[in-house]
């Protein structure tokens, strides 16, 4: 497929600042991902808003993973079809509207009906974010803008917990809803003015089997690993779930294998920067550094007892290390290449992961510190490499499928690395006969999630040692 531009757009493409078109992504990213953090800390008091029972607040978080996982897989026909920058708006501005709604809303319903259409936003909003970012950097580029969207996956899952409680302690939990009103404002007066509108002149039809299946799959995946994470449901019943899923996932692929135009083209799996990156190592990766903003705060407040303001001084630490690691992704991977850095980078995120079993209340708070700051550093520079590399060298007519193909995975290895680590913390528990969760079960979790770290850096040994030099700048081996 070509892209075509529309009328007056050469000259803005031509003048185009990849950086500068990142970081309006990025917006609209950060609002996207802090709303499905935040969230967590208000369902307490949402639930005697509505006049019911906290745990019935759990349909808000279950209808919108339901609603993304079913809309995910067509989001890349979408901009194909409809122009990336168009599609964008549209999801940026369904997205703010349903918040608005969730914002006002007086009954559970009425919330319920308006977390699925955020749902249908966000589906949209990250696989067409990361096609317009990689249709406007030269592969010389793509490292520093990648590093530019991903930080909002750093950043949100961090302070939205924190956010979460300041506002609905001092405001009301509305308003966890609300400040997305000026945020999606700001992210399309943004795209209108610096995104070039781009779109492909010739777009197959539309794979209506493919994204049945698809949607099916994944929203049954999704829907299981959320369930373990939240036990919405008893354990075979989720376990039935994620076997269903996987099976309609198997038979969608085989689909999309045998037509001739598939919604989702598979063929960018023997792309191997591509496959390693997501599907097999990075996946592995992604489960292990996921599950740390899920471990750490509860590490703090139900292992160790400490306050919640406490716990925030912790966290804050730990996003700084996220945020310090920025400036110098882009040389450190070009002196040593992806290789070097993902296998060495990733044993020593995985292995502060691990250390993290160590900690205990009277672990001196320096120690605590420069773990957390280690641990921080090494995420935000896995995080930013296996993006990279994912798409370091997918050529024009792969870029819509492998954006979505790279959200679905990483959306479920997100969920996953959660889920793992609640159902060690429940075995744990379980075994050891503990009617709560002990500081002992907390170091078990630890432990798991740093070896899944362990084996996922390893693997990394079998790329070439200028696997992505193209984007890297790297040169020669070292």
């Amino acid at each position: 497929m070509t892209t075509a531009l529309s009328d007056g757009e050469e000259t803005a493409v031509t003048a185009r600042q990849p950086r500068l078109v990142a970081l309006v992504v990025a917006v609209a990213f950060f609002m996207q991902m802090l709303d499905g953090t935040i969230i967590t800390t208000s369902l307490p008091q949402m639930a005697l808003s509505f006049g019911i029972e906290p745990v019935a607040m759990s349909i808000g978080i279950t209808v919108y993973m339901l609603s993304m996982a079913v809309f995910i897989p067509i989001s890349g026909w979408m901009g194909d079809r409809f122009g990336a920058r168009n599609v964008f708006i549209a999801a940026i501005a369904i997205f703010t509207i349903a918040s608005l709604v969730c914002g006002l809303s007086e009954t559970l319903w009425q919330f319920v009906g308006a977390r699925a259409v955020q749902g249908v936003g966000s589906a949209l909003m990250t696989p067409v974010g990361r096609m317009i970012v990689l249709r406007n950097a030269e592969k010389s580029e793509l490292v520093s803008a990648i590093a530019l969207i991903t930080w909002p996956a750093l950043f949100a899952p961090v302070i939205g917990p924190v956010l979460g409680s300041f506002i609905t302690t001092y405001f009301s939990w509305h308003w966890n809803f609300l400040i997305n009103i000026p945020l999606g404002i700001l992210g399309i007066l943004l795209v209108l003015k610096f995104v070039p509108d781009q779109r492909e002149i010739s777009v197959p039809q539309f794979d209506f089997k493919g994204f049945g299946l698809s949607a099916a799959g994944l929203a049954l995946v999704l829907s299981s690993l959320e369930s373990f994470t939240h036990g919405i449901h008893e354990f075979y019943i989720a376990a039935a779930m994620l076997v269903g899923g996987s099976l309609l996932s198997v038979v969608a692929a085989r689909h999309f294998l045998r037509v001739k135009n598939p919604l989702l083209d598979l063929s960018v799996f023997k792309v191997h920067t591509f496959a390693i990156a997501t599907a097999a190592s990075g996946t592995a990766g992604r489960v292990s550094i996921n599950s740390a903003p899920f471990l750490l705060p509860l590490l703090f407040q139900v292992g160790f007892g400490f306050s919640a303001i406490r716990t925030g001084t912790f966290i804050l630490v730990y996003f700084i290390g996220n945020l310090g690691m920025k400036v110098v992704t882009t040389p450190l991977l070009r002196r040593f290449g992806f290789r070097t850095i993902l296998c060495f980078n990733g044993l020593i995120a995985a292995l502060s992961l691990a250390a993290c079993s160590l900690l205990s209340a009277e672990t001196p708070e320096i120690i605590s510190f420069a773990l957390l700051l280690v641990a921080g550093l090494s995420r935000s520079m896995q995080f930013t490499a296996l993006n990279t590399l994912t798409f370091a060298d997918i050529n024009a007519s792969q870029r819509s499928s492998a954006s979505t193909l790279s959200s679905m995975l990483q959306q479920m290895s997100m969920l996953l690395g959660v889920a793992i680590a609640a159902i060690v913390l429940n075995v744990s528990q379980m075994v050891h006969g503990n009617v709560t969760t002990s500081l002992t079960d907390f170091r078990m979790a630890f432990v798991v999630v740093g070896l899944i770290g362990v084996v996922s850096a390893l693997r990394f040994l079998e790329l070439p040692w200028n696997a992505g030099a193209e984007v890297s700048g790297h040169t020669r081996k070292t």
